[in-house]
């Protein structure tokens, strides 16, 4: 039997950002036609099965409900089956990692996942190899990317029916391992910041004033949160075996004005900045704040706490969805009759 999981964040995109800038929000009707359309070619495909976790927005209950309504219709459409993961929901982090670490033991062969960076940095810490269709439903995305929901169903229909191989269509991305006094942190995909905000509370960052250091894996122009501010000062490809590490300083002659969010231009003092390399170790000693993993604050630092964020080429395997549908069609697995 071919499976597909799909992992979608019901609250990705309902942040603070609504309120301090001009970021635009998703419905839970837009994210059921978005899966809705995922199935539609998945089904195309010959997928047999969706995993999918029963949230408390009503999202699954509704794609459940639809497909139904679609079998009762007669409508011609070859649709998987859907089937819930069995696990309670209480509408934490962990509830993804739980869901993840399902879908892997249940023998998926491809993950897709709706959400901004921290859904993707959560699913990528539970999925091993099995790779991801990265689609952007949050707010400061610099890690997922946007595409139709339809051809996204193709796409991963296609590399879990084995009609693309991993060898041709899948790269592996770079993350951040983290420690903070020997423990170990869930890595980073994109960024991580050192900031002298002194509690987690809301977990968005937009007030430049509180930011000291940050690291990136990638920095590429055209992005927006903090990524943004790395991309303008030097730019990192995503595929690059290199990162960057940016220290800030209000007083510095050297500023930006930087987008930190949809709609919200800040001014950002630049007091150094160089690349790292992959495997290189940075440590920070902290002087209190907190610290942030892909644009959210996680945890309270106190003086004396030691930070060591490692750049690293392990990440998850990604599916290029562009690189997907060009070997559809040059194998002409949709091809009519």
């Amino acid at each position: 039997m071919t499976r597909v999981g799909i992992l979608v964040n019901p609250s990705a995109a309902r942040d603070i950002r609504r309120l301090v800038a001009r970021a635009s929000s998703m419905s839970v009707t837009d994210r059921c036609a978005m899966i809705h359309r995922m199935l539609v070619g998945m089904g195309t495909m010959g997928v047999d099965q969706v995993l999918m976790m029963f949230d408390r927005a009503g999202i699954g209950g509704s794609i459940a409900s639809e497909c139904k309504d679609a079998v009762k219709r007669g409508d011609d459409l070859r649709l998987p089956e859907i089937r819930f993961l069995e696990m309670p929901v209480d509408g934490v982090p962990e509830d993804t990692l739980k869901a993840v670490r399902q879908m892997r033991e249940s023998g998926v062969q491809t993950i897709v996942v709706l959400g901004g960076d921290g859904t993707h940095r959560l699913v990528a810490h539970e999925c091993g190899s099995i790779p991801l269709v990265c689609v952007s439903t949050g707010t400061n995305n610099a890690f997922p990317q946007h595409y139709e929901a339809t051809v996204v169903g193709l796409a991963a229909g296609a590399m879990a029916m084995g009609g693309v191989s991993m060898d041709t269509a899948c790269r592996r991305s770079k993350r951040f391992a983290c420690t903070i006094d020997d423990a170990p942190q869930i890595p980073a995909l994109v960024d991580i910041c050192v900031t002298t905000e002194q509690w987690v509370g809301a977990r968005a960052l937009w007030r430049p004033e509180h930011l000291q250091q940050l690291f990136l894996t990638f920095a590429e122009p055209g992005a927006i949160g903090l990524s943004a501010i790395g991309s303008l000062i030097q730019p990192v490809p995503r595929w690059d075996d290199a990162g960057l590490w940016v220290e800030f300083d209000a007083k510095a002659d050297r500023s930006i004005h930087a987008p930190l969010a949809p709609g919200l231009m800040k001014r950002v003092g630049i007091g150094d900045f160089r690349k790292i390399g992959v495997g290189q170790k940075c440590v920070v000693v902290a002087t209190g704040g907190t610290i942030a993993f892909d644009g959210e604050k996680e945890v309270e630092l106190s003086a004396g706490n030691r930070v060591e964020i490692t750049l690293l080429q392990d990440g998850p395997w990604i599916v290029d969805v562009a690189t997907v549908m060009r070997c559809i069609g040059e194998a002409g697995l949709l091809a009519a009759g």
